[in-house]
């Protein structure tokens, strides 16, 4: 009987774990930082869902498309870019939620202030050519993407043709940070990392400044997996979706930073695919 009551524990067990509902968010901040905040997130996300919810970390853009695609995450906060790729490689997962900023989300380029490139509200600054330049992750929408697709219609030539060195970063907060200190003249950033950084005090607006904001764009989504409400029992989508539009606590918004979220569909990404497979970055 021993035996038979540890088979049933084991098995409990197992179903336990499997049940575990986990999502992930691209890494395009400093990780701690990121693991600190999606944890009450999660705890959120749990009270309102009536399951067990991890976050779950990862190191890049590529590693958060690669969970998803392998079924370790079932939901997932992507940039445009990266949601774009994960719905390719997992048919029937879904675009459910934005934020209410990333309808029309935009890319700064900050600059050193010691270049003396002025800054420019109709395009990006003629004076940027010859200059160092760094992008984001690889994979980033409104670091690398769509920063990309502008450099490209401005001076109708790719990013080495019109800079000394292009680099990457991996993410916002890093470009930022290579920016300031002059390891490289201008960067593209998401304008949401940036404004929180200078919020906080962490941003010497002296060393580095915005030259050039960009045109709108649609980018951050979450995304959740087509079987979930197989996997969950049915509705489950929607409740999903309704707790992500109900997420109202300052705190819990402060970790995309967002000020609420907004529903979202897959056909709204349309824009991104296109550019994406123009400048060879999607099939």
């Amino acid at each position: 009987m021993r035996w038979l009551l540890a088979l049933v524990l084991m098995l409990c067990g197992s179903a336990a774990v499997a049940d575990t509902f986990r999502f992930t968010a691209i890494p395009d901040e400093d990780q701690s930082r990121l693991v600190e905040r999606f944890s009450k997130v999660a705890d959120y996300l749990s009270d309102r869902l009536g399951v067990d919810v991890e976050y779950v970390p990862v190191t890049s853009y590529g590693a958060a498309v690669t969970a998803f695609r392998n079924d370790q995450v079932q939901l997932a906060w992507f940039g445009g870019l990266s949601g774009v790729q994960a719905r390719q490689l997992v048919p029937g997962s879904q675009a459910i939620a934005q934020g209410k900023e990333d309808a029309a989300f935009v890319s700064y380029f900050i600059a050193n202030t010691a270049t003396g490139i002025e800054p420019e509200q109709d395009e990006l600054p003629a004076s940027v050519r010859g200059h160092s330049f760094t992008f984001g992750a690889k994979t980033s929408t409104s670091g690398r993407l769509m920063p990309e697709h502008f450099i490209r219609q401005r001076f109708d030539s790719a990013p080495e043709a019109v800079f000394s060195r292009v680099g990457f970063s991996g993410d916002h907060t890093r470009t930022i940070a290579l920016v300031e200190s002059g390891t490289y003249d201008i960067g593209a950033v998401n304008f949401t990392v940036w404004q929180a950084a200078v919020e906080d005090g962490r941003v010497d607006t002296d060393k580095v400044e915005v030259i050039w904001k960009s045109p709108s764009y649609p980018d951050y989504q979450w995304t959740l997996r087509g079987d979930a409400d197989e996997r969950y029992g049915e509705g489950f989508t929607h409740k999903v979706q309704q707790a992500l539009l109900d997420m109202t606590d300052p705190e819990l918004l402060q970790s995309f930073p967002r000020s609420g979220f907004i529903p979202a569909s897959n056909d709204d990404y349309g824009p991104i695919e296109s550019v994406g497979k123009s400048i060879g970055l999607l099939r």
